[in-house]
């Protein structure tokens, strides 16, 4: 019997056991390269979110284990697997792009890995949904689907002309932007696409209709600094408004942009002016700790990093029940309370949250998003039901058509 108590006494429990063992969590996004500023500024709202909660969720410290995949799909599998293996992740954060995104579903899916995923593709919270991931995002069409409906009844458009990236994200978010637009009464009556290496779109420009009341463009990081620029400088500005991708004038790329971004109406989830008190919380503390106002990167990871610490406590810290911690992630979406406003994810692993209409303004000498117009708790599927969307094609370069 003593040896017996004695043996009972060095044996951990198993709440012991989880406790001495961290939390690991896993991050890629491209850290090197063309996109690297967005992947640092991803990086650093995590790392805010686990600072704030003291890098320990449920008794248990948060080991955060970055790698870059420098924006190269072959990379990211690479350390993906390094992750998996080596690392024994328990849950996986970021990913920026596209291709790598729909490159990892597989392997996600047989190793069952709990993740949140900020990268955009629309389907895969539509035709291609996995239980094992959570987008902390928007899927591309989403915030584009209010934009239409803003521009054809508020805004009054009846003929607008679109330019943007020519990737899957540029697609996805023009075809949301038109498909609702057109159902509003409006026509899209062009659609001018610009290979992503282009900087100088002074020949896209000269083909834009000017018929058109308006422009609806979709651009990203030193593309949209130049793009908004060039648009200003080719005379456009003061004749046709321009309309977008809040993605084109959030903060990331704000920062690099002068006069010629005023007046700009995009639509976005997040803008660092939103007066609720978890964002005004967090832009605080966010620029005290980064000497500059946060962008959409920040924020959304910041969210993620949260719903990491919730869905830990919500499991009383047993993240290695992979089943019921990526339930707890899903739960901690419409648990915790988010800068953007209220979140909840949909049956398919996507955010239904508020949309915001912006306008780019200047306050105290600093370029600014200004909410103009709330859309609230906006379902990646707009007002359509999804059974209706999903009969339609998927979005794409060609569909919806331009009508002649």
């Amino acid at each position: 019997p003593a040896l017996l108590l004695a043996a009972l006494l060095i044996v951990p429990t198993s709440s012991q056991a989880f406790a001495a063992e961290p939390i690991r969590v896993g991050f890629m996004a491209p850290l090197t390269g063309i996109f690297s500023q967005a992947g640092r500024e991803m990086l650093e709202g995590l790392r805010l979110a686990f600072e704030q909660a003291g890098h320990q969720a449920a008794g248990r410290k948060i080991e955060l284990i970055e790698e870059d995949d420098e924006g190269n799909p072959a990379k990211a599998i690479a350390k993906y697997r390094k992750l998996v293996s080596q690392d024994r992740i328990h849950v996986l954060t970021g990913i920026l792009l596209a291709n790598i995104g729909y490159g990892l579903i597989q392997p996600i899916e047989r190793d069952q890995l709990p993740t949140l995923l900020f990268t955009t593709p629309d389907d895969l919270t539509k035709r291609r949904p996995s239980k094992w991931i959570a987008r902390i995002f928007f899927s591309a069409s989403q915030p584009m689907h209010p934009l239409g409906d803003y521009a054809a009844k508020t805004l009054k458009y009846r003929a607008v002309a679109t330019i943007a990236m020519d990737n899957p994200f540029g697609h996805e978010q023009i075809s949301g932007f038109q498909r609702v637009f057109e159902d509003g009464g409006g026509r899209v009556i062009q659609k001018i696409w610009v290979p992503l290496n282009a900087m100088d779109f002074g020949p896209y420009l000269t083909q834009v209709k000017k018929d058109a009341d308006a422009v609806c463009a979709v651009f990203t990081a030193g593309q949209a600094v130049r793009f908004v620029k060039q648009y200003s400088d080719q005379g456009l500005k003061g004749k046709l408004p321009l309309i977008g991708s809040g993605t084109m004038v959030e903060e990331h790329v704000l920062r690099g942009m002068g006069d010629e971004a005023m007046g700009v109406i995009g639509a976005l989830n997040w803008s660092p002016t939103l007066p609720n008190p978890t964002n005004r919380a967090f832009v605080q503390f966010a620029e005290a700790k980064l000497g500059k106002t946060p962008s959409f990167f920040h924020a959304a990871m910041y969210s993620a990093g949260r719903w990491v610490v919730e869905g830990a406590k919500l499991t009383e810290g047993r993240v290695e029940d992979r089943e019921r911690f990526i339930s707890a992630l899903r739960s901690a979406s419409g648990s915790t309370e988010d800068p953007r406003g209220p979140i909840k994810l949909d049956d398919y692993g996507n955010t239904t949250q508020n949309i915001y209409i912006l306008r780019i303004d200047r306050a105290g000498g600093r370029l600014q998003n200004t909410v103009i117009h709330t859309y609230p708790l906006v379902s990646q599927f707009w007002t359509y039901s999804p059974g209706e969307f999903l009969k339609s094609p998927a979005y794409s370069r060609d569909y919806p058509p331009v009508k002649p």
